[in-house]
């Protein structure tokens, strides 16, 4: 045992094999026609009607699909954790060679979290809250391994050493409500990790953690994967981080596969109806609202009871064909070496061109709709010992402008909206809307026209939603108190028109909130924040819950809306593809303070900040074609917003410092253009010689 921990701590992740995953070997799983019933007392629901795959040794295999095709429910079943009601009626799942279906508690025991481990979409369900990160991490040598106590704390804290924690020792002691979210995902790996699984199955591992602490979890896995020989089954909508991921991707629908193939040749030449939906569902890097659009799949996954006879996309497909598209003995056919596809019409689906007609960008008269001046938002906690929220933030919305906030959790974005909507109040400063200054003004404090003229769309529909009343009760209720219509038939008339505007039958006013889907109670949420006629509306992680499909129905009308009615919009979000497609203009914010803004094509386009820079490389790009520059790794944690460095906040991350300047002496603006800023201290010229985080370039080979 010893020579095991000896072997995890001196072993350097460069020494680490790595074994590429053979065609020809051996499969490590193998999932084989397997059908999968979920048995009610009234009835059946079949939520996976056939499905067959494998993955390799030492392979990362991709498994992508809207909310509902059956990924994760695929992945319980490798474990044996359908429930009670859960059962596979039909196929085989075999794990190196032996049976798991019917397999017995004991025989399954033996093989979870010893031979397959499992990382969960959220840490804090695969995590007790009242037991110490020690006591967890060392469950599973203790149970799998057979190590002593003193010999499963020393194999905890190396893999701690081994996934990036800093003071292991400190960390055993800690309970998981004293880590980060970022840090809870990695004690969850590390758990997954320390049996040194030959599978590790990976459910949605980044879905709620920022782009940068993504990208060091994701870069994590696969170096982990290398060091250990580890396959990998992953999960998630992200295609982008599939795209560089996974050796080959299978994409799901409806509880069967439809299409699978090598990364590169399925990402380059997708074959099905599907699969290229969702890719044109995906904001490019490379691109933005005036030069191309954001095509969403009509429709929605069928129910498991009306699922239609034939190809289940059909209802959803522009190419669909009676007497071919609807035969019961659809099968996958080959569409290349190691490339399958289930349609019958693949051959001649051509993918229509996203691009739009070269067109001058709408330019509206230079007036601004808000201004922020030096506005700070301090929160007293103990002993005297002050918060800093936001510091001296200054910034201009112009007229029918889109400014997109960036920045990693904790930057302050969400307090500034608040501070905008009046959901809180500054401490210090100015921001001036409709020649007012509403920054020490909440709500209950504004007139009723300062009411009416911001609005908010929050990331949680849920939120603006009363579970208890019909979908258009709030509608209703925004255009009665602003007076917007009188009378009830010329009310009922603007819910009707409304709903039409978010593209929403009127048939669902009446629904409760529980009988819509997370992206029509999301155009419920916008019908709502538009009812009022406002001149700016704050969009706070508007599309973040959503699938990519629905992500790309709502951006594209909330961009429609916004073009027609010139409205402004504040949009804060931490998926910097969807900020490049959206903006206009993109503000960058760390510990509360801009780091950088300027317009979208000049943030994006080189020459930023050195946090701007780390942000934009940890973008994961579902485009092979796009070359990224060398991943940027930010390493310690963001400092404390009670005692924030004395000089540049972000010194003590920044892979570009100068030195001690950069931790004793705030930086200066260095104006880049009259519309482009930033705040450090490396020379202007330095700064504008920084190339773009991406470029188009030769294509990589799959």
């Amino acid at each position: 045992m010893n020579l095991i921990v000896s072997e995890m701590k001196g072993m350097p992740m460069s020494d680490a094999p790595n074994t590429a995953p053979g065609a020809d070997a051996a499969p490590l799983l193998e999932i084989k026609d397997i059908r999968i019933e979920f048995r009610g007392k009234h009835e059946t629901v079949v939520a996976v009607p056939q499905l067959s795959f494998v993955v390799r040794p030492g392979e990362s295999y991709g498994l992508v699909g809207e909310s509902g095709c059956g990924k994760s429910t695929t992945a319980m079943a490798i474990m044996g954790y359908l429930g009670q009601t859960g059962t596979i009626t039909r196929g085989s799942i075999r794990f190196d060679g032996q049976e798991l279906v019917g397999a017995t508690d004991r025989q399954l025991r033996a093989i979870r979290g010893r031979r397959i481990a499992m990382v969960y979409q959220d840490p804090m369900s695969a995590l007790n809250p009242v037991k110490t990160i020690g006591a967890q991490l060392a469950e599973v040598p203790l149970l799998h391994l057979g190590a002593t106590r003193k010999e499963a704390l020393e194999m905890a804290a190396a893999m701690l050493d081994d996934v990036r924690l800093p003071d292991a020792g400190d960390m055993l002691k800690r309970y998981p409500h004293q880590l980060s979210g970022g840090q809870q995902q990695r004690v969850v790996i590390a758990m997954a990790l320390l049996a040194r699984p030959s599978l590790l199955l990976l459910d949605e591992p980044t879905t709620g953690l920022d782009v940068t602490v993504e990208a060091a979890v994701i870069d994590l896995i696969g170096e982990l994967r290398r060091r250990y020989s580890t396959s990998l089954l992953f999960i998630s909508h992200n295609l982008g981080l599939i795209a560089e991921s996974c050796d080959r991707v299978g994409i799901m629908y409806s509880g069967e596969m439809v299409e699978e193939g090598t990364t590169g040749d399925l990402f380059r030449h997708p074959r099905h109806p599907y699969t290229q939906g969702l890719i044109d569902c995906i904001p490019d890097i490379g691109s933005d609202k005036h030069t191309r659009t954001l095509a969403a799949i009509p429709g929605h996954i069928p129910q498991p009871q009306e699922r239609p006879e034939g190809c289940f996309f059909a209802p959803r497909c522009a190419g669909f064909t009676a007497g071919l598209c609807d035969r019961p003995d659809l099968a996958l056919t080959s569409a290349g070496p190691e490339h399958l596809v289930r349609c019958a019409r693949w051959p001649e689906m051509e993918r229509k061109p996203l691009t739009l007609p070269m067109e001058l960008a709408e330019r509206h008269a230079a007036v601004d709709e808000m201004q922020l001046s030096d506005v700070t938002k301090l929160y007293s906690v103990s002993a005297g010992r002050t918060l800093k929220a936001n510091e001296s933030v200054s910034f201009n919305v112009g007229k029918a402008e889109i400014v997109a906030l960036v920045g990693e959790s904790g930057c302050g974005k969400s307090t500034l909206a608040r501070i905008v909507t009046g959901l809180d109040r500054a401490t210090a400063g100015e921001i001036r809307l409709a020649g007012e200054n509403i920054a020490e003004l909440q709500a209950r404090q504004r007139p009723k026209h300062l009411l009416q003229s911001v609005q908010m769309i929050f990331q949680n529909p849920d939120s603006t939603l009363n579970p208890s009343h019909p979908a258009a009760f709030s509608i209703r209720r925004s255009i009665k108190k602003f007076g917007v219509r009188k009378g009830k038939a010329a009310i009922e008339q603007r819910v009707r028109e409304l709903l039409e505007m978010v593209r929403l039958s009127p048939s669902l006013a009446d629904r409760k909130p529980s009988q819509l889907s997370g992206g029509q109670k999301q155009r419920i949420a916008i019908a709502r924040a538009f009812a009022a006629d406002p001149s700016l509306i704050v969009a706070d992680e508007p599309v973040s819950a959503l699938d990519v499909s629905v992500q790309a129905a709502v951006v594209t009308l909330l961009l429609d809306i916004q073009k027609e009615k010139h409205t402004t919009m504040l949009f804060i979000s931490h998926d910097l593809a969807l900020v490049r497609h959206v903006a206009d203009k993109v503000v960058v914010m760390y510990l509360g303070k801009v780091m950088e803004q300027g317009r979208v094509d000049e943030v994006f386009g080189g020459g930023t900040h050195p946090y701007t820079e780390a942000l934009l490389s940890a973008i994961r790009s579902p485009n092979p074609d796009e070359v990224p520059r060398e991943r940027i790794r930010l390493t310690g944690d963001t400092p404390s917003p009670v005692n924030v460095p004395a000089g540049c906040r972000f010194a003590t991350r920044c892979h570009r410092k100068l030195g001690t300047i950069c931790d004793t002496v705030p930086p200066p603006i260095r104006q880049m253009s009259p519309t482009h800023e930033i705040a450090c201290h490396i020379e202007r010229a330095d700064l504008s010689a920084t190339p773009p985080v991406f470029a188009v370039g030769p294509v990589r080979q799959a």
